[in-house]
């Protein structure tokens, strides 16, 4: 579990010249052999992965950090800290480009402007997922870039909304992995990612009762079926940069792309992961 809370300042152009970000997470790598590596000066620095390295220009960025004490033992989800600090960092940024007026890839690439590889794979996604193009009613597209494991990920969701109930259509991925020694492998892992984390966005939690855990097997905690798997398009840039990871970087986007994609088809923002969707009804 994981609580952030943010408060950004903003020019009269909208651009940021402030950024406060609290979070409140239990430490997953304290007592454990990673401890050393992972651990400094009580800080669990994958609690802020995302935002410490965030590629983002902004110039007064302030990060605090708890670790509350638990006695639920808890280890890393699949990117570890990124699938949460990612879901914050890109649910702001869309809330920001639409306070300022501007379209959410300018507004991402105004931020990205002296960082090419990261502005050329947002805008690779904008592109091969025809940006700006009409939607019927009900429909919407979110973008959400990110940035771990050295690899340079963005994913524009496509969804339809009616009443309480959310279909993901589409996904545009656009990936700088540096070089792709297998391209098949990249396509795969970025589709498998996506697979895995949307039963996540869509419903699957972990509840306790009187500390036990409540789910038992995948009846009470659902993966992704084959009906709701959406069409996932993979853009490889081509490079020649050192290769980098691949087998993580696909979650932390989706669930901000899709809850993005949900509030230009409605309105509404979706902060609290997983969605629920019977608030829309």
């Amino acid at each position: 579990m994981a609580l952030h809370r943010v408060k950004v300042g903003t020019d009269a152009n909208g651009r940021i010249v402030g950024w406060q970000h609290k979070v409140v997470s239990q430490s997953i790598f304290m007592n454990t052999p990673f401890e050393r590596i992972s651990v400094k000066d009580g800080i669990d620095l994958s609690s802020i992965e995302g935002i410490i390295d965030t590629p983002y220009a902004i110039s007064d960025l302030s990060i605090s950090v708890l670790h509350p004490k638990s006695p639920v033992p808890v280890l890393w989800f699949r990117s570890v800290g990124h699938n949460h600090t990612a879901h914050v960092m890109e649910i702001m940024m869309d809330e920001l480009s639409h306070l300022s007026g501007k379209d959410p890839v300018a507004f991402h690439l105004d931020l990205l402007a002296q960082k090419p590889r990261d502005a050329a794979v947002v805008r690779l996604a904008a592109e091969k997922s025809g940006w700006g193009t009409p939607l019927p009613g009900g429909r919407g597209r979110g973008l959400a870039y990110h940035y771990s494991f050295n690899t340079r990920v963005a994913m524009i969701a496509e969804v339809a909304v009616e009443k309480s109930i959310l279909r993901v259509d589409r996904v545009v991925v656009a990936v700088d992995c540096g070089v792709a020694i297998n391209p098949d492998v990249v396509t795969a892992q970025l589709e498998g990612a996506i697979g895995f984390v949307l039963s996540s966005v869509l419903r699957n939690r972990i509840t306790l009762n009187k500390g036990v855990v409540e789910q038992s097997n995948f009846d009470e905690y659902e993966p992704t079926r084959m009906r709701e798997m959406p069409k996932v398009e993979v853009h490889i840039v081509k490079s020649t940069e050192r290769p980098s990871g691949i087998g993580e970087p696909g979650v932390p986007p989706l669930a901000p792309a899709i809850g993005n994609a949900i509030f230009a088809a409605t309105g509404m923002r979706m902060r609290s992961l997983p969605f629920d969707m019977k608030t829309l009804a």
